[in-house]
């Protein structure tokens, strides 16, 4: 260990989910700790999860120092300063608030809830945690991609102008079989919703996020286009095995969604998740068009950016690599031109988090962002079920006791 990181104070680190999501925070915390951009160093203290069977290989394979599978028992441990979050959503506001409650820092996956009710609670808890030095981030790590925080830049210098439109899509392909088993994604109860919250937290965020404004009114359809499939096993994506029985059980989920609406700034958008587009994989496209030029970002090119100005001579779109030293992340890596993936956006979220619990700042994105785009994704559900144009509820935050209700 060489000197500047034996100065470096250790942050005990405990990760709640063993699935895809876990096995990815796992990863980032480990290169995390490989870098000195924080005062702070992560140590992997305590993977948790509910398959005993394959905690301990897991807790191995990522380098945590121990395995549980009692959440309960994991916040409330001495040896943890900050909980990590990655199940379905069904359980992210009991976990949140025992952890707050704890005086543990909490990192919690996107969406941060299933309701807008406790996405309220939890906002409302972690502002009063705040106050005492622990602070909440909600895991939009699309943020952390070192395109999408240079088009940022871009938009905040007026390099596109005025904005007028904004259009984003999420295209996954997974679910067009009709045959691929019934996951806990599918399930209302585990998920609480299905391209709504899983895809299109992720674009309403992005919005928010490169606009800097809110989206304040929607109308919108959602569709379940298969409504019965196979039961199969608790994994996702195409890890999910079918029942041998040929039993089935309903999806009580959306397959797809389609919004329009209106920005706090009169920017007009069109937003559209779903997981029935084939031959997209992981298609995050955003599109911002402004009085003075445009920007374009897709995810599956993400060391790239779009850009037109009206000024230029170039009559189209030009591409840049964001790879550069002086790009956002980026000069921590590797030479010019030398692309980073999309794992590393979880080591600059998890930096990113470091560095405001060092600094005794609220990170970005807190939890109030997470209840704002949880507004958005309670309106475009209540404008679905209307069939009429909805305004985003942005009541004011409370806290402190929630019931579950």
């Amino acid at each position: 260990m060489n000197e500047g990181m034996s100065r470096r104070r250790a942050l005990r680190v405990a990760v709640i989910g063993q699935g895809f999501m876990g096995r990815a925070h796992g990863f980032g915390w480990a290169r995390a700790a490989a870098l000195e951009a924080s005062r702070l160093t992560p140590e992997l203290a305590v993977l948790c999860g509910r398959d005993r069977a394959v905690l301990a290989a897991h807790a191995e394979l990522y380098g945590f120092a121990s395995w549980s599978d009692d959440w309960a028992e994991v916040v409330g441990r001495d040896d943890v300063d900050l909980v990590d979050i990655c199940t379905p959503g069904a359980a992210h506001a009991e976990m949140a608030l025992a952890a707050l409650a704890a005086g543990k820092h909490v990192l919690c996956e996107k969406p941060l809830a299933n309701s807008l009710v406790e996405a309220r609670h939890m906002a409302g808890a972690a502002q009063q945690a705040a106050a005492k030095g622990v602070f909440a981030m909600v895991g939009f790590n699309n943020r952390r991609v070192a395109a999408v925080a240079a088009a940022r830049a871009l938009v905040t210098e007026g390099r596109i102008g005025t904005l007028r439109h904004v259009r984003a899509v999420y295209l996954q392909g997974w679910l067009v079989d009709p045959l691929f088993p019934l996951t806990w994604r599918l399930d209302g109860a585990e998920a609480g919703s299905g391209a709504l919250g899983d895809l299109l937290s992720h674009v309403v965020d992005l919005v928010r996020f490169l606009t800097g404004e809110e989206v304040d009114e929607v109308v919108s359809m959602l569709e379940t286009f298969v409504r019965e499939r196979p039961l199969g096993s608790s994994g996702a994506g195409l890890s999910a095995t079918a029942d041998r029985e040929g039993r089935t059980g309903p999806v009580t989920v959306d397959d797809a969604c389609a919004v329009l609406a209106r920005l706090s700034g009169g920017a007009l958008a069109t937003l559209e998740a779903t997981r029935m587009a084939p031959g997209s994989n992981n298609a995050l496209v955003v599109e911002l068009n402004g009085s003075r030029g445009s920007l374009r970002f897709d995810l599956e090119r993400l060391n790239e950016l779009k850009l037109y100005e009206r000024s230029s001579p170039v009559d189209g779109f030009s591409r840049t690599l964001v790879t550069s030293p002086g790009d956002p992340y980026a000069g921590q890596w590797w030479p010019p031109g030398h692309v980073l993936g999309w794992e590393h956006s979880f080591v600059h979220e998890f930096q990113d988090f470091m560095a405001a619990i060092a600094d005794g700042r609220q990170p970005e994105p807190s939890f109030l962002d997470g209840y704002l785009t949880q507004a958005v994704l309670d309106a475009v559900s209540r404008s679905a079920a209307s069939r009429n144009w909805t305004a985003v509820d942005r009541a004011p935050i409370f806290d402190t006791t929630f019931s579950g209700e």
